[in-house]
């Protein structure tokens, strides 16, 4: 096992990366450093503070040094609109270098071990995240949607990859996919083709490591699957009855204690018992064709003692299910959530 990864290392990876970030500017206008520019940018996600400049100088003025200084070593302190000058025509795959440095390093002190699913599988989540939204400022990388009464919302949005766990209350980034403009398309790029060029892009890398994907419903058709499978993937896919009718009404047809089976615990929230009611069935077709791939799936049912249902929520997954497994998996497959708790959330935040 080697030695822990230090935030300071983490900061001289990014360093680093960001020393070969292209410069635009020419003549003597160089106050302001591209690697102070960069580190700015980072730097922004540990401030509460809709101005950067202005939360630097704060900090400065009452502390001594702001943490800019501090944390990243920045000489001089860009304003906001400096940053965006200087990093806007920046290419986003300049820094993913560094995105693969902290993943091995974690790797190699033993820490992405503490990530390990019930499988040994590292438990990869998938989802998007909006950064920006305006109906009047564009460019020509923005996604649209038309509403209604006519109007526009340009936005920005990313594939935000992570590696997450049960009960682990951080996630680790991996590289993202930026939905935008595709060459050679004319639809507009959206969420399954990222996941698609993801999987592509970087399957091989990161299937090595033992991975299960995990993700919402728009996931759980077969085109995607089969990439997973081909990558080397397993997956944990929410699957809704309205979206998968050949599926569910497959599982209907089987017969319960042979092929359907039920397994029933009883929990005590703090307050009152919930009734945990897992339902599963090993290969089903997933869509009504005769290239169908066949799927395993398993519902979670949470209702109090009188019927109420609190939760209810059915997944897709190419791991056989068993009466022993099957709540490890329903784990698994709630904590696509985290995603959005642990990762997006902080971003969105920041920004």
């Amino acid at each position: 096992m080697g030695e822990n990864f230090t935030f300071r290392q983490m900061v001289g990876s990014l360093r680093k990366a960001i020393q070969a970030f292209p410069d635009k500017r020419i003549g003597k206008n160089l106050t302001y450093s591209i690697e102070d520019a960069g580190l700015g940018a980072f730097s922004v996600f540990f401030t509460q503070c809709a101005s950067f400049l202005a939360n630097q100088r704060a900090m400065e003025e009452t502390k001594g040094k702001s943490n800019a200084q501090t944390l990243f070593q920045i000489d001089q302190i860009p304003s906001d609109n400096h940053i965006r000058y200087l990093l806007d025509t920046v290419s986003p795959s300049l820094i993913f270098p560094v995105f693969d440095k902290a993943l091995a390093e974690l790797s190699d002190s033993g820490h992405l071990n503490e990530f390990r699913i019930f499988n040994g599988d590292l438990l990869i989540p998938l989802d998007v995240t909006w950064y920006f939204s305006s109906k009047k400022i564009h460019c020509d990388s923005c996604s649209t949607i038309t509403h209604e009464d006519g109007t526009i919302t340009y936005y920005h949005c990313v594939l935000t990859p992570v590696i997450a766990a049960p009960g682990q209350n951080k996630v680790i980034p991996l590289i993202p996919e930026f939905i935008v403009p595709q060459d050679g398309h004319n639809k507009q790029d959206c969420e399954n083709a990222a996941a698609k060029r993801w999987i592509q892009n970087y399957g091989k890398k990161y299937s090595v490591m033992g991975v299960t994907i995990s993700g919402d419903d728009l996931y759980c058709k077969q085109p995607i699957c089969l990439e997973l499978l081909d990558k080397g993937f397993n997956y944990i896919l929410v699957c809704k009855p309205g979206s998968h009718k050949a599926l569910y009404k497959w599982v209907e047809l089987l017969e319960e204690g042979i092929d359907r089976h039920t397994v029933t615990l009883r929990r005590w929230n703090g307050r009152f018992q919930e009734i945990y009611t897992y339902k599963y069935a090993n290969h089903v077709p997933l869509r009504d064709s005769e290239d169908a791939l066949w799927v395993n799936w398993f519902e979670l049912c949470v209702s109090t003692e009188a019927g109420k249902i609190l939760y209810k929520n059915a997944f897709a997954t190419n791991h056989n299910i068993t009466d022993k497994n099957v709540e490890a998996l329903t784990v698994c497959g709630r904590t696509h959530w985290k995603v959005e708790n642990e990762n997006n959330n902080v971003f969105q935040t920041s920004t």
